[in-house]
């Protein structure tokens, strides 16, 4: 552990490099708690070149954590669309509103009411309060992880829960107390930009000098490989039922009533949020989703099954499922009228600006307004 000299010296490099070199990006511009908040949710598992935009409209519609909670959770997906990993969204929501109730609107100073507060972990409430408030807080995050790894030639799974306290107590080591909201940002700018989990630039590094993997020739072996959770492969079948004004139905969050409900399972992956007649395929898509439109569907006073013309299937990925989705079109002279669906023009599935429709519906859509005469796939 740097100790002294060492750590003054270490700390001031880390930090003259992270001011003059930062990223510019829009959250590090403010020390309002509620944006500070924002990026920080919006940023878990989501690349900032992604965040950005979604972080800018987000705040247009919600300017402060008043509006977030007034408005309807609807509206709160549906600036989210997109984005991805839903409960972010409805954790936000839900926070904004105990925030509030409890806390005057004013995302909270102490660390232990900020943990109870829904989606917030030790992470997101140290990122929170060293940044907003200048809480003498150690964040802890992958990219922080790996700077610590490979600083400290540290082996073995990182997550591991005894190394990862080991970890942490090393973070609390080296927070500059003085500047704790910049340090954080600091050292996650350090893991983000060149200290990489690929060839990391370490003739770039301020720090070089302190690196023990460096100095041991591990930098790129350094943190060891996590065995990854195996990726499960699911098949999607989805009906895009269309009327001859080129309208579409959609179900809705999470699910249709109870008897109508798609599988939990697939409920998930649409993300609880507006969708197409969507199943879980085991064999044969246009089969199987015939028999789950028969059921869902009101009797049509014909014998004539629908006609399913099968469209350019897509790939899509949720967490550890590597999903093939196979879209069909149905046209239809009338769209049914279940509980809660709703009728939309097929074109506006694709605008931001319309429902909380997940990219798994979207790319359904996109394939139906795509293709022109698509093959016929009667079941």
């Amino acid at each position: 552990m740097l100790k002294g000299r060492e750590l003054t010296t270490f700390r001031r490099q880390l930090l003259a490099w992270f001011r003059q070199y930062q990223r510019d990006l829009p959250w590090r511009r403010t020390r309002d708690s509620y944006r500070i908040w924002l990026s920080e949710i919006m940023l878990q598992q989501t690349r900032v070149a992604a965040v950005i935009p979604y972080y800018e409209r987000f705040l247009a519609r919600f300017p402060d954590i008043h509006a977030l909670a007034a408005a309807p959770q609807e509206e709160v997906l549906r600036l989210w669309s997109g984005l991805g990993y839903y409960s972010r969204a409805r954790n936000l929501h839900r926070a904004a509103q105990e925030i509030v109730a409890k806390h005057g609107g004013l995302f909270p100073h102490r660390e232990k009411d900020a943990l109870e507060l829904p989606g917030i972990g030790r992470y997101t409430a140290a990122a929170i309060l060293s940044i907003a408030y200048g809480a003498k807080q150690a964040v802890l995050d992958g990219n922080v992880a790996r700077v610590l790894a490979r600083l400290f030639a540290v082996q073995g799974d990182l997550r591991d829960a005894k190394r990862w306290r080991s970890l942490q107590e090393s973070a609390d080591a080296l927070l500059d107390p003085k500047s704790p909201g910049d340090w954080n940002q600091a050292m996650m700018e350090l893991g983000a930009t060149l200290c990489t989990p690929q060839s990391p630039q370490c003739l770039l590094c301020p720090v070089t000098q302190f690196c023990q993997a460096r100095k041991l020739g591990l930098a790129d072996s350094l943190p060891a490989h996590r065995k990854k959770r195996a990726t499960e492969k699911i098949v999607l079948a989805a009906a895009v039922l269309l009327d001859p004004r080129a309208r579409t139905l959609l179900l809705p969050p999470p699910a249709m009533p109870r008897g109508q409900a798609i599988h939990a399972r697939v409920s998930v992956l649409v993300s609880k949020l507006w969708h197409f007649p969507t199943i879980g395929v085991r064999a044969n898509p246009a089969a199987e989703l015939q028999a789950h439109l028969n059921e869902i569907l009101p009797p049509s006073g014909t014998k004539e099954p629908l006609d399913l013309e099968s469209l350019p299937g897509a790939r899509h990925a949720v967490t550890h499922h590597a999903i093939t989705l196979q879209p069909f079109r149905i046209r239809v002279p009338q769209l049914p009228r279940l509980p809660g669906a709703k009728t939309i023009p097929l074109s506006d599935i694709t605008s931001p600006s319309s429902l909380a429709i997940s990219n798994l519906t979207r790319k359904a859509a996109r394939a139906a307004l795509a293709a022109p005469a698509a093959l016929s796939a009667r079941a």
